[in-house]
């Protein structure tokens, strides 16, 4: 478990590094040689207190000991010197074993502030060295702070996940344990921890003996072709207690020299990403390939041992696509070696990545045991699939892991539940595809019990041919409906804009008509609930995004029944959970619609359900255009006296302008995406640690009684801070902090009316994103009436925004009530 004072004296490393080594890799790099550096000097004098000899810092390097660096006759620039020296150095010391000569491989000080470098030092002071689980997981928390190396397609497994897979494989003690795309060395460093507690009495690893404490660590090996991951994951291992880790600079696709070597246990989260023109592998492996997800899924596979299991995390391109190495990838597994399939929900890797994954669970000896595959859906892991990943109440993987465990003690005697199902691999095979989605062969039946039960595809036509305008001339106007165009939970839209038929047809617009439903298929368009049905279009045709489904229905259902139907929750959460692709670009993919089951009532009863929801839309379109109307109107008299934004403040000023480091915990640091119709969204902020937010200036540290003002891209919009609640902001943020000579309430009303905003707009400069200057903003014109007339106004104001209150509550209780009269549809 991490210790509050180690994860401070990490945090205030990084806090002291960030101005001069901004890149969170570098920052990771500097500590770790520092800390290496300075446990050398430790061991060294841990030897002389019993009796032994320096071995690290002797025969000439005894000038770099790390006391003599941290002299107090050392001036500053002293110690940068003789500090980057030594480090440039280090390879040539003899006296220190291959692991160190490795980490101190191609180091350098990448800045020349003495006075950085300094208290940089003095902090890694701080740290001593031992093996104990309190360095290793320090270290891990190190690391934590890489997040993605996003051009290799290389994301940081969270935690929870790794140990997930490792117990589920179950690596023993004398088992080949390889990862061959080790990165950090997680899933190493888990498995010899899982063993250690496999194998204890009263502490972990306490009931194996010398040798096989010995054999396990030299069982466990690592491959990556980084060298920079190799020599953090050399020091990972080391500081979990490895005195003489494995950790091999190799490139497991292209290179033949370790292809003999096979394991009994892999585990890995290997690259997702390939190059441009893809990898150029050699030809020993047994599918065809260039993509480096279907190589490592391969290789592993294939190095093995005749009774070896692996765990392996894999991009859902793996599971579907029908592209030939792929489909000849999952018919080798199938027949092989695959034995189950974990779908983890899309946002396991946020906040690096929202990409989905799955786990295969390889088993050549239960493979030949079992003419099953078992597909488990995780749609919960512990915690939130935001950024922040915030812990939440439901966690699906201990009741994922026993279906497992069940499944591997008899996989005959299996029987599916609603987490997990057994699929007969002559069934994986019938299509050919060997698609590997388990929700494809979900044998479960939707029926109710006073409507029909149909699929989709059965009641309308989806995406229908643009070969219906063949007659049409060229010259034709339609309208043109990008995906900015369609509201978000709201079934009308208005068309804009206009093209000529000849401008759209032949491209990959999508085509539609008058009556028509527009579905958004894409992330996260589909997720916020993109769709309409269209009317009011130009001769009555559209032509709009690729993303769009366009759903045209037949006579046994209408277009306002079926609408609610696809934007409701129950389909929502149905086709989230099927969503394919990678990155932000998942899509709904075809088949799930079509074959969506629905409840079809007749007609008339269709229209009854409809006329309900309309009646509760109207209060809702009525609410929110009021909401999107409404602005504190202030009526200002001439005989005001009028005086600069600046003179009736103590201070105008902006938020940091340094990228802050994000910490797990903290104060949350806003961004304009944070402000919502003049509110702060908590819900959706990172944090910076207690140290960071301290050494800010006073005035970028909101207080009650402060205005934020937004003064970039969505300018123009106050927000009055009427909470003692820490926090922090970034540049794109102004702080107004108003003097007691003016009520704070009057001039935020003020600064949110019209009076105020006409001088933004005329302030703004930029094209891409327009801005409205500090200066500018202290040169605003407020009118200031007495005392007595700004309370009175801000009395009435703020009875208006009680108004404003019931109007958001009216939306909440009719959304709330549309909801219901859509659940009861699917009620039996």
């Amino acid at each position: 478990m991490l210790d509050t004072d180690t994860k401070r004296r990490i945090d205030s490393c990084r806090d002291i590094l960030v101005g001069k080594v901004p890149d969170p890799k570098s920052q990771v790099e500097q500590i770790t040689i520092a800390l290496i550096y300075k446990f050398m000097d430790d061991m060294d004098a841990q030897s002389e207190e019993f009796g032994g000899k320096r071995s690290f810092f002797v025969n000439g390097f005894e000038k770099y000991s790390w006391s003599k660096l941290l002299a107090p006759s050392m001036g500053g620039q002293d110690t940068l010197n003789l500090y980057s020296e030594a480090v440039g150095k280090m390879t040539e010391n003899t006296h220190l074993p291959t692991l160190f000569r490795d980490i101190f491989k191609n180091a350098y000080l990448p800045y020349r502030d003495p006075e950085t470098l300094k208290a940089f030092l003095k902090e890694i002071d701080g740290f001593s060295y031992d093996h104990s689980e309190r360095l290793g997981d320090a270290f891990e928390y190190l690391l934590s702070v890489l997040g993605s190396q996003g051009d290799a397609g290389q994301f940081r497994t969270p935690r929870h996940i790794i140990d997930f897979i490792v117990r589920v494989i179950n690596p023993q003690k004398h088992e080949r344990i390889l990862d061959p795309a080790c990165g950090t060395a997680g899933f190493l460093i888990s498995a010899w921890k899982y063993i250690l507690d496999q194998n204890q009495e009263h502490k972990p690893g306490d009931k194996l003996t010398p040798d096989e404490r010995n054999k396990l660590a030299v069982n466990i090996r690592g491959y990556d072709i980084s060298p920079d991951m190799v020599r953090l994951s050399l020091v990972n291992l080391y500081l979990h207690g490895f005195i003489d880790p494995h950790v091999d600079e190799y490139d497991t696709l292209t290179s033949e020299d370790k292809w003999n070597e096979h394991a009994d246990v892999i585990l890995a989260n290997p690259p997702f990403m390939s190059p441009k023109g893809g990898i150029k592998p050699h030809k020993r492996f047994s599918i065809q390939a260039t993509r480096s997800e279907v190589l490592f899924v391969d290789y592993i596979h294939e190095h093995l041992s005749p009774n070896g299991r692996a765990g392996i995390i894999v991009p859902e391109g793996i599971i579907f696509q029908n592209g030939t190495a792929y489909k000849a990838l999952r018919k080798l597994l199938v027949q092989n070696s695959l034995v189950a399939v974990v779908s983890l929900p899309a946002g396991v890797f946020q906040p690096y990545s929202g990409v989905k994954t799955s786990i295969l669970i390889l088993d050549k000896r239960l493979a030949k045991q079992t003419d099953k595959v078992l597909f488990v859906k995780v749609s919960n892991d512990g915690f939130a699939l935001g950024a922040q990943r915030r812990p939440i109440g439901h966690d699906d993987l201990p009741q994922a892991e026993k279906a497992l465990e069940v499944f591997f003690s008899d996989p005959t005697s299996f029987e599916s539940c609603n987490l997990a199902q057994a699929i007969k691999r002559t069934t994986l095979s019938e299509s050919g595809e060997w698609n590997l989605s388990g929700d494809r062969y979900k044998t479960t039946e939707f029926k109710h019990s006073h409507y029909p039960v149909v699929p989709v595809v059965d009641v309308c036509d989806i995406n229908p041919k643009k070969s219906e305008l063949a007659d049409l001339p060229v010259t034709t106007s339609v309208s043109f409906v990008p995906m900015q165009d369609i509201s978000e939970n709201r079934i009308s839209f208005h068309p804009r804009q206009e093209r000529s038929l000849f401008e759209v047809r032949d491209g990959a617009y999508t085509y539609f008509r008058d009556g028509d439903i527009l579905l958004a298929k894409v992330s996260p368009c589909f997720e916020n609930g993109k769709a309409g049905l269209a009317h009011g279009l130009k001769n009555g045709i559209g032509f709009g995004s690729s993303e769009f489904y366009v759903l045209r229905v037949s006579e046994r259902i209408i277009p306002e029944y079926l609408y609610y139907i696809v934007t409701s929750e129950r389909f929502h959460s149905e086709a989230t959970s099927q969503m394919t692709g990678t990155g932000g670009l998942q899509r709904v993919p075809r088949a799930v619609l079509e074959s969506f089951k629905i409840p079809l009532p007749t007609i008339e009863e269709q229209r009854e359900i409809v006329d309900e929801i309309t009646g509760y839309q109207k209060i809702i379109d009525g609410a929110r255009q009021v909401l999107e109307n409404y602005q504190p109107h202030i009526a200002v008299k001439k005989q005001w006296p009028v005086k600069s934004l600046s003179s009736l403040c103590l201070a105008i000023t902006d938020g940091d302008h340094q990228p802050p480091p994000k910490s797990n915990e903290g104060v949350p640091f806003i961004t304009i995406s944070n402000i919502d119709n003049g509110d702060i969204d908590f819900s959706k902020t990172f944090f910076v640690s207690e140290k960071y937010f301290e050494a800010l200036g006073p005035t970028k540290r909101p207080r009650r009684g402060d205005i934020l003002y937004t003064v970039t891209g969505s300018f123009g919009i106050p927000v009055l801070i009427q909470s003692e609640k820490k926090f922090c902001f970034q540049r794109h943020i102004g702080l107004i902090r108003p003097a007691e000579s003016i009520n704070e309430k009057y001039l935020y009303y003020i600064l949110r009316s019209d009076y105020a905003y006409r001088q933004a707009e005329q302030a703004a400069t930029g094209v891409a994103q327009k801005t409205v200057s500090l200066s500018s903003l202290r040169n605003f014109n407020i009118p200031i009436p007495s005392i007595e007339e700004q309370k009175r106004i801000v009395d009435e104001l703020d009875a208006e925004q009680v108004l404003i209150g019931a109007n958001k509550e009216l939306i909440t209780r009719f959304e709330t009530k549309i909801k219901v009269a859509i659940d009861r549809v699917w009620e039996n």
